[in-house]
Formats: C-alpha cells, sequence, structure tokens
C-alpha cells in the first residue's frame, strides 16, 4: 500500500515536470524557427528527461508493490 501511493506520487511529480518543460520547449520551438531548436533542448532536456525518470521509477516502484504482494 505504501509503495502504491509513494509510486503515484513519482508519478504525478514526474508528470508535471515533464508536462510544464515539454510545454514550454514547444512554445520556443514554435515562436522561434529552427535556429532556436537547440537552445530550448538544452534549457529544457534536462528536466523533461527527469520528469520521464520519476515517472518510470514510480511505475517500476508500483509493479514491485504489486509482485510483493504486501
Amino acid at each position: 500500500m505504501l509503495r502504491g501511493m509513494l509510486g503515484g506520487c513519482l508519478m504525478a511529480i514526474g508528470l508535471l515536470i515533464a508536462g510544464a518543460t515539454g510545454l514550454c520547449t514547444l512554445m520556443f520551438v514554435r515562436v522561434d524557427s529552427g535556429a532556436s531548436l537547440l537552445r530550448a533542448l538544452a534549457s529544457a532536456g534536462l528536466p523533461f528527461f527527469f520528469g520521464i525518470a520519476l515517472i518510470i521509477a514510480g511505475i517500476v516502484i508500483v509493479a514491485s508493490g504489486r509482485r510483493g504482494g504486501y
């Protein structure tokens, strides 16, 4: 039960981080043409991948909690 809650919190936080940085990156890419694509990915790429990593970690924790049976 505790692992499910912890995993759910990690997935929610990761979704918020990845969603916010992904939307900001899309905004910069659409406003500026291809020249600033690399700059936008460099500034928002690390938090986006950190959010994705949190989502994956949450999924792994929830799955291990279900396999444990407690």
